[in-house]
């Protein structure tokens, strides 16, 4: 069941770029999260939307909130699509979808792609918006008008 705006962000772990386990309590339940779902690294819609998140990083950090990716990439090319585009956000591996299906992201274009959603996360947990979208420019202009809301 897909997670719906008001429902608590359940308890996961996941690897980063740098190959640490990261607990979800360690970000979610702590500050504003702005968690997005993309389909995969280095590729030309995930990298236009990762760097819009990088160039409107400092906005986020005023308003509190940290951005989180999250693809189905492993680890090791995470790391190096951090590097390659500077992203100044954690993205975490995925490998078997545990994370996608406990959030309940559909997939699009018929079944063939992961789903680009992003995920607004409040400071305790709660998710209090969401938006699912191909358009990978649209998630960052989304994602600052609901946190400023927040505010």
């Amino acid at each position: 069941m897909a997670l719906a705006i008001g429902d608590q962000v359940p308890y996961f772990e996941a690897y980063n770029s740098k190959g640490e386990l990261i607990a979800s309590n360690s970000f979610i339940g702590v500050k504003p999260v702005v968690f997005y779902f993309y389909p995969k690294d280095d590729t030309p819609g995930c990298t236009k939307q990762a760097c819009t998140f990088r160039d409107h990083f400092s906005d986020y950090q005023e308003l509190g909130a940290t951005i989180i990716g999250v693809s189905s990439d492993d680890s090791q090319s995470h790391q190096q699509f951090q590097n390659k585009f500077q992203l100044p956000f954690e993205l975490l591996a995925d490998p078997k979808q545990a994370i996608r299906k406990l959030f309940g992201v559909p997939t699009n274009l018929f079944g063939l792609l992961p789903g680009r959603v992003t995920y607004i996360i409040d400071e305790k947990g709660i998710v209090v918006g969401m938006h699912n979208s191909q358009l990978p420019a649209k998630h960052h202009s989304k994602s600052i008008e609901l946190l400023k809301k927040l505010g």
